[in-house]
């Protein structure tokens, strides 16, 4: 029955908050819902989730997404419940919402729900080593968001414009942050207007496209800033995607209230 929580003092843009497996899961109360998302799937047996005084019921191989601040109640539907599970946080996390939708809850089963055990799983075995790699967790953790994000898309008819132009604009972001990336060079990778690629930005994730990637580069850059103490400011700027060491200072402090050196000397 393992489960870990993240106290680890980073600052990634995708942090696993708690995670565990195997876990024989008891009547769990909260009126006041959960403070960040949550993730719950049955592994053995059947629970009931209580909300708005509907009751839904997660069998084997199901699983429930759920909202920050949504009040519920779940329980064992009978017998032994063994349940995994994993909530979510880190320096991206306001713009969750955006990706999942409005709605409060999300339910996977199938094909969906075995994807997502099986990286939960691998999540936990990592936990399990010592030290642990906070990259690579934040990595897994972002791995299993997309599995969220992609349920959502479960017809893609329903929302081209995502899949076809956010989308991979998201994984050239996560993946290719320390590239000269400016919002015309993506724009031109998904074959779209600047102006209409930051308009679907907008739309999905409550921002530009410029806003999304100064967010995400800053994001790095408080990883490297941290865990690599004797790196040079300029050399971390330039880690990230900034060839001019001013501006990645300017952005730094317009974004977080601090230059990077204040950052690394009180983290």
């Amino acid at each position: 029955m393992p489960i870990y929580f993240n106290s680890a003092p980073t600052d990634f843009p995708f942090q696993f908050d708690s995670i565990g497996n195997n876990w024989n899961q008891e009547p769990t109360l909260r009126p006041d819902g959960f403070p960040v998302y949550h993730y719950l799937q049955t592994q053995e047996g059947s629970g009931i989730l209580s909300i708005d005084e509907k009751k839904y019921t997660i069998r084997e191989n199901q699983g429930v997404l759920l909202a920050p601040g949504i009040p519920h109640v779940y329980h064992s539907a009978s017998g032994q419940w063994i349940t995994l599970f994993a909530t979510f946080s880190g320096s991206m996390s306001p713009y969750f919402s955006a990706l999942f939708g409005s709605s409060h809850l999300l339910f996977f089963e199938n094909e969906k729900a075995a994807s997502i055990r099986k990286l939960i799983d691998q999540a936990v075995l990592h936990h399990q080593e010592t030290p642990t790699d906070p990259q690579l967790l934040s990595l897994e953790c972002y791995q299993v968001l997309l599995q969220f994000i992609g349920g959502l898309q479960s017809n893609p008819s329903q929302q081209p414009a995502w899949e076809k132009y956010v989308r991979p604009v998201l994984t050239i972001i996560h993946t290719r942050y320390m590239e000269d990336l400016t919002a015309d060079t993506l724009s031109q990778k998904v074959f779209v207007t600047p102006q209409y690629l930051s308009r679907l930005f907008s739309r999905y994730l409550g921002c530009s496209v410029y806003e999304y990637l100064t967010k995400f580069r800053i994001s790095k850059a408080k990883e490297l800033l941290v865990s690599h103490r004797t790196r040079k400011i300029q050399d971390i700027s330039q880690d990230v995607g900034y060839t001019d060491a001013s501006h990645f200072v300017l952005m730094f402090r317009k974004t977080t209230g601090m230059t990077p050196s204040e950052f690394r000397k009180i983290n």
